[in-house]
């Protein structure tokens, strides 16, 4: 039997601007894979695509608040889901898709648990009165859906807290994966040399969110050793609030030290894997992470990884053997004692940051292949449509 999987994303390429984007690509790539199990149709937000079905609400429509833009392109979807067996969605934005379609066609819903309203207050300063619109969509959806695939057991913790009504036996863990032969060692002279980069250094990738813990980052720094470099690959702010408060204290860092490099706007893969494999250490300050798929992305490039120790971090990067953690207490002024004090005595150690980029690599390699993901969600998808 052949399942016909309709899975629903906001992000599809070229717009993707966050892990659960890069999550949904590469899972969609190793489920085509398995086309005698899988019948597969990608759904997602915005202008038309050639290799997915795009719903894009009317121009008129694009000036309410995202949230109700959200569930608007959701109903859009949800008309054409009537031909599938289960819906796979991925994000609040997509969640309600799913739910619709339950109610509209009685088809199954798996949700992809990438990220938590609850656990994300400081969106209420990104979409306003939208932030109740999104966690209600977010509850809801999850409440009545047949399976929710957590992308690490940090993730499932979570969301069981959450959402303290879910039947526990419904929330599965299955974790992010990596393409270890896209990701992987590939440093580019040239490139470095075009924009000015030399020298030992540091990187962040990532988009500007509060999340990101990128302004710890920022504040860390002005106490790192001055001949230490940082290349932050970040772009994509929340909301212009965020965006100029980074840009000022970026600029601020940067007055004072020439070895800063800031790429606002969203780089070319094989530019970060560049950036990725030229870098002495990967920093993730992040305070709130549901797995972290770019630290994945830096191991697999065979980067030292320096992270906090919050969500689903520490599944994947194993600490003292492929970098270090750093535990987060929720106290940001803490968080950047420990990021300069780590930062500095690691930068200072190259042996030790080369031997945790080996075995990140080894890690990557034969903990977090897509193609085993991809099994292990098919298997859910067989489970949930026995049980109905």
């Amino acid at each position: 039997m052949t399942i016909k999987v309709g899975l629903v994303t906001k992000e599809w390429p070229p717009h993707i601007y966050g892990g659960a984007g890069v999550h949904v690509k590469y899972l969609s790539e190793a489920l085509l894979g398995l086309s005698k199990e899988v019948e597969l149709s990608v759904h997602c937000f915005g202008e038309p695509r050639s290799d997915a079905t795009a719903h894009e609400i009317s121009p008129n429509q694009k000036t309410l608040n995202p949230a109700l833009q959200a569930l608007m392109t959701d109903l859009l979807i949800s008309q054409d889901l009537g031909d599938v067996d289960l819906v796979h969605s991925h994000t609040w934005y997509a969640n309600m898709a799913g739910h619709f379609s339950q109610l509209l066609h009685g088809t199954k819903h798996v949700i992809s648990a990438h990220s938590l309203e609850p656990d994300r207050p400081w969106k209420a300063d990104q979409i306003g009165g939208g932030y109740q619109i999104s966690s209600w969509a977010e509850k809801t959806a999850y409440e009545s859906a047949d399976a929710i695939i957590a992308v690490s057991q940090g993730m499932r913790r979570d969301v069981l807290k959450a959402y303290p009504n879910l039947d526990p036996h419904k929330v599965h863990a299955i974790l992010n994966g990596i393409n270890t032969e896209q990701y992987s060692p590939r440093p580019d002279s040239e490139f470095l040399e075009r924009n000015g980069i030399s020298g030992s250094y540091a990187i962040f990738v990532g988009r500007i969110t509060r999340q990101k813990g990128l302004g710890h980052l920022i504040n860390a720094w002005k106490h790192v050793p001055k001949d230490f470099g940082l290349v932050l690959a970040a772009g994509s702010p929340d909301e212009p609030a965020i965006g100029a408060e980074i840009s000022a204290a970026i600029a601020g860092l940067q007055a004072e030290r020439e070895n800063v490099w800031w790429f606002d706007q969203m780089l070319a893969q094989d530019e970060v894997i560049s950036l990725l494999s030229s870098a002495d250490l990967f920093v993730c300050p992040s305070i709130y992470e549901p797995l972290g798929i770019v630290n994945l992305e830096a191991m697999a490039c065979e980067t030292a990884v320096l992270a906090t120790d919050v969500g689903g971090i520490p599944e994947v990067v194993a600490d003292k053997q492929t970098g270090e953690l750093i535990h987060y207490t929720g106290d940001g002024e803490e968080l950047e004692v420990a990021l300069f004090g780590r930062i500095s005595e690691l930068m200072g150690n190259p042996a030790l940051l080369k031997n945790y980029g080996k075995a990140g690599r080894e890690r990557a390699i034969s903990s977090f292949s897509w193609d085993s993901i991809a099994r292990e969600t098919v298997s859910l998808y067989k489970r949930v449509l026995m049980e109905s």
